[in-house]
């Protein structure tokens, strides 16, 4: 198979799996979605295993589950009943079945002891249309106060540095979620950092002082200055290449400097409210 047919091959089935993304509270036939590869309804499971790692109704499964977790994770006033029903369950007895499968723990287990690092080596990594295209802008950002917790340790434990964080934000009121702007500060690199060595401060913007809190949140500030800045589409496992992306091909070309400062994200929403296709990030670069 030469590179444009095992491209276009590629891309199919990424668009397959972008469907799948968007359409999960739907049903999704072999028919519909095996015309969209433009291949046999017979030989679509072996193909859609073969691109994608995982038999199909696992996959569509697991992208139902994963939404499942998040929600029972951040969601508390969503009753099982309703996350159940929208992962597309028939009844809770069928999803709690699914979900101890998966995860180890019930559905109400998780929720009130959810273990991240056990999730994220039971999870597959999914996959997914990647992004085409990414306009970037050149802003200037004005220095932003913030309330800050500083994650230290593995990045599979960020979830539940972020929980910890979403509490004090109730409990305080100082940083409210639908009025404040929640932003991660990206000090090191997932992939070439040793787990213990990782940082990323999980920050939500306000306008007073943060008092001392059994949180571990502190004041702190974004450094103001020129950014670049391109929005990121989608699940969260495909931000770090767009961030690359940014780096390889948008910055050789744009002629500009990097600021001795870190990278940092706008979460514009959050996977627990919206279907992870629709997540929004906004992505600064500091520039000179």
């Amino acid at each position: 198979m030469n590179d444009a047919l095992t491209t276009a091959y590629r891309e199919r089935f990424a668009m397959v799996c972008d469907y799948i993304a968007r359409h999960l509270d739907e049903p999704l036939t072999l028919d519909k979605l095996s015309a969209l590869a433009h291949c046999s309804p017979y030989h679509f499971h072996r193909q859609f295993a073969a691109f994608s790692g995982l038999p199909l109704y696992r996959y569509i499964q697991w992208l139902r589950l994963r939404h499942a977790s998040w929600r029972l994770a951040f969601n508390p006033q969503d009753k099982v009943i309703d996350i159940a029903l929208d992962a597309g369950f028939q009844n809770p007895e069928s999803f709690s079945r699914a979900f101890k499968t998966a995860f180890g723990k019930s559905p109400r287990q998780f929720r009130v002891a959810p273990d991240w690092l056990d999730w994220h080596q039971r999870v597959p990594m999914m996959a997914s249309q990647e992004q085409q295209s990414m306009d970037v802008q050149i802003v200037d950002f004005p220095p932003t106060r913030v309330a800050m917790l500083q994650h230290r340790g593995s990045p599979a434990l960020v979830n539940a540095s972020a929980a910890k964080f979403i509490e004090w934000r109730k409990q305080s009121g100082l940083s409210p979620v639908k009025q404040s702007k929640t932003f991660g500060i990206a000090w090191d690199d997932p992939q070439s950092t040793a787990p213990e060595a990782f940082r990323f401060d999980i920050c939500g913007s306000v306008s007073d002082a943060v008092p001392d809190n059994a949180f571990g949140v502190i004041n702190g500030e974004i450094a103001g200055g020129r950014y670049a800045v391109a929005r990121h589409l989608g699940s969260l496992d495909n931000l770090s290449q767009s961030v690359w992306a940014m780096f390889r091909e948008w910055l050789p070309a744009s002629g500009e400097s990097l600021r001795d400062a870190p990278v940092f994200f706008h979460y514009l929403n959050f996977v627990n409210d919206v279907p992870e296709h629709a997540l929004q990030t906004d992505i600064y670069l500091p520039l000179k």
